[in-house]
């Protein structure tokens, strides 16, 4: 019985995520909900009463919310021994530590308040236990139901949220892929030497678009490494048009960085800032320490002839990954500025 109202309806429509977490009794939020939740039991149970004084009013409220402080630590003990418990059983064996602890929780605080100058109860001892065991049963299973449906929705939402950056991981590689080869057909036939040295370099770019650890993090050196071999292979085909400025010296070099996050941008500053250009111009890379942030800078120049308008995939894939990754202390800022386009991604100095 207790496992159908603990377990939520079974959705055909979506797979089932059957191992949802317990939540942490010792974090902050949790004990905060635990003690308003005893707050506003003590004033059912004393509005449900008759003749119960203000007194006894308080006693209760102190009672109960001395039971949550205790079951809630104890639960935080308990917790990585009830978590390996397989499916729902982890819920259970909360429950019945739940039912434990108030049955000799009640049992003391009936023969303190008869035996100190409390408010005597007018219930005996053994009506007492059981009807605090009662309230305690339904009141533990819908609060861990509560729990439980919370911690199956944010696995789903990690799961869909973890699917669309791998959709997007997908769709920016086909594209990154096809310019590069393109830039090799065309070196190919003017400069043999320099598309040799064009393949060594996109053999490089190559392992980091299609590696088996891509779900991983990079660093912020090997990002930089990537950018610089992608330039070099523009470099190729651009000739002077293409200048480059760097000012990354500011940027620690191991602070983590999901793969292939700069390149579709330092892409985007060629394709739209350079190539429509007949004079061409120069890309500022720029990195630097703001605020508890590392922001990164990428400008391009504003062309006369604008190019063929894209279709956002790189900037809005770079948004979504940086805030599936680093949450709402990550952002990205693009337009124009002094003149030139700039792109601006902020991160958090500690990820």
């Amino acid at each position: 019985m207790l496992l159908g109202i603990l377990s939520p309806m079974r959705d055909t429509s979506r797979p089932a995520i059957d191992n949802a977490p317990l939540p942490d009794f010792c974090s902050l939020p949790v004990i905060f909900a635990l003690l308003v939740i005893g707050a506003l039991t003590a004033t059912v149970v004393w509005l449900a009463a008759s003749g119960m004084s203000w007194s006894g009013y308080c006693q209760c409220v102190l009672f109960i919310e001395w039971l949550m402080l205790v079951l809630g630590l104890t639960l935080c003990k308990l917790r990585p021994w009830l978590q390996k418990l397989p499916g729902t059983l982890s819920y259970v064996g909360a429950w019945l530590w739940i039912l434990l602890i108030v049955a000799p929780a009640s049992a003391l605080a009936h023969w303190l308040a008869t035996s100190l100058p409390m408010e005597a109860l007018q219930t005996s001892n053994l009506a007492f236990v059981r009807d605090s065991v009662l309230i305690a049963a339904l009141l533990g299973a819908a609060v861990l139901r509560y729990f439980y449906v919370l911690a199956q929705w944010q696995a789903r939402l990690e799961a869909v949220s973890r699917a669309q950056v791998d959709a997007l991981q997908a769709r920016i590689r086909p594209h990154f892929l096809f310019n590069s080869m393109n830039t090799v057909a065309a070196l190919v036939r003017v400069d043999p030497d320099a598309a040799e040295r064009t393949v060594e370099d996109l053999s490089e770019l190559f392992r980091a678009a299609l590696g088996q650890h891509q779900s991983r993090d990079g660093t912020m050196a090997d990002e930089l490494a990537l950018v610089d071999r992608y330039l070099a292979i523009e470099q190729l085909r651009l000739g002077e048009r293409l200048q480059v400025r760097r000012e990354l010296d500011a940027l620690p070099p191991d602070y983590p960085l999901p793969r292939l996050l700069l390149q579709p941008l330092v892409e985007n500053a060629v394709r739209h800032g350079i190539q429509p250009s007949r004079e061409g111009g120069q890309i500022v890379l720029r990195g630097y320490r703001e605020n508890k942030c590392l922001v990164i800078d990428i400008e391009n120049p504003l062309a006369v002839t604008p190019s063929e308008p894209g279709n956002g995939h790189g900037l809005d894939n770079v948004r979504q990954r940086i805030a599936y990754r680093y949450g709402p202390r990550a952002r990205v800022d693009a337009g124009p500025r002094d003149g030139r386009f700039c792109v601006r991604v902020q991160l958090p100095e500690t990820p």
